[in-house]
């Protein structure tokens, strides 16, 4: 993560909490002809696109008077999306009691992806209710056999 970016996130990360919202993740990235600084905020609710655009009243206020991007920019604040990456170990705790998506560097018991309920995670142990020919299993998986992990839609 660049320094812009850290510093883009101290600056905005104690607004959007004290809104009470989670910061997610951020990011300051070209694209096209635009360069773009990315907030990804989330709440237990979810984000809508009024809050978003409060939310960035906000941050645009703060950034204005700090002033850390020297070059023209575009402010996004955006939700991560309902099958984001969970990029951390935090976000996978969070994630206990939503249905996941896990894909894995090599096969457990045959398999290198799981779906199912994430209804565990315990030091480096995440533990995933699946069905498995119309019958729940349970697994446990080492977060360091995991490639990605994602929030996945039940249908």
């Amino acid at each position: 993560m660049s320094s812009l970016v850290e510093t883009c996130i101290e600056l905005g990360k104690p607004v959007i909490e004290e809104m009470g919202y989670i910061l997610v993740n951020a990011e300051y990235v070209k694209e096209g002809k635009n360069f773009v600084l990315r907030y990804f905020v989330d709440s237990d609710h979810g984000v809508d696109i009024d809050e978003c655009s409060v939310i960035s009243e906000k941050i645009s206020k703060l950034l204005d008077a700090s002033d850390p991007i020297k070059e023209e920019y575009v402010l996004e604040i955006s939700s991560p999306g309902a099958e984001r990456v969970l990029k951390s170990k935090i976000e996978i705790k969070n994630a206990v009691n939503k249905y996941v998506n896990i894909r894995l560097y090599a096969p457990i018991n045959n398999n290198k992806e799981y779906e199912g309920d994430l209804i565990a995670f315990e030091g480096d142990i995440l533990t995933i209710r699946y069905k498995d020919n119309n019958k729940y299993r349970s697994i446990d998986i080492d977060y360091n056999k995991i490639a990605k992990i994602r929030l996945a839609i039940k249908f």
